[in-house]
């Protein structure tokens, strides 16, 4: 089975941690435009994104490894960088890939996040289509282009 067919096989499960439910809506619509959404699981905070990634709390019976990560820096109950360290701190998940698809442009952010390990550092777009586009682009390259080893 190559790459593409274990992702059109709903094999690759993406998680995005996104407070705002319209930019979360943006993102679930162009990556379904580019038909990557199918295994797509959204957390609304930095507490539920621990849970789900390390299998505690109300996912403790889930056995889902997300592939790759869409993360928000500005998260209620416990912040994205905290997330980040958490996941990159972990042997378990440390290899997942993450993207910090964030509104912050802060230099220390940038810095801090790709100390902590982050794969990638995109602030969003502000302009509808462009917001489209760069998440299509970001997925299209993690889930397709990019190899990961396990």
């Amino acid at each position: 089975m190559s790459h593409e067919d274990s992702i059109s096989a709903g094999n690759i499960h993406i998680l995005l941690v996104e407070d705002n439910e319209t930019d979360a809506e943006l993102t679930i619509n162009a990556l379904t435009r580019r038909k990557l959404a199918n295994k797509l699981h959204w957390v609304k905070d930095g507490a539920e994104a621990l849970d789900f990634i390390f299998g505690t709390g109300s996912y403790a019976n889930r056995v889902i490894v997300p592939k790759l990560v869409l993360l928000d820096l500005r998260l209620p109950k416990v912040d994205g960088l905290e997330v980040l360290r958490r996941m990159k701190g972990d042997n378990r998940t440390k290899k997942i890939p993450v993207v910090i698809l964030t509104s912050s442009r802060e230099d220390r952010d940038i810095v801090e996040s790709y100390n902590l390990g982050v794969n990638s550092f995109i602030s969003k777009p502000v302009e509808f289509e462009s917001f489209l586009d760069t998440v299509s682009e970001l997925g299209l390259y993690w889930l397709l282009v990019n190899k990961i080893s396990y």
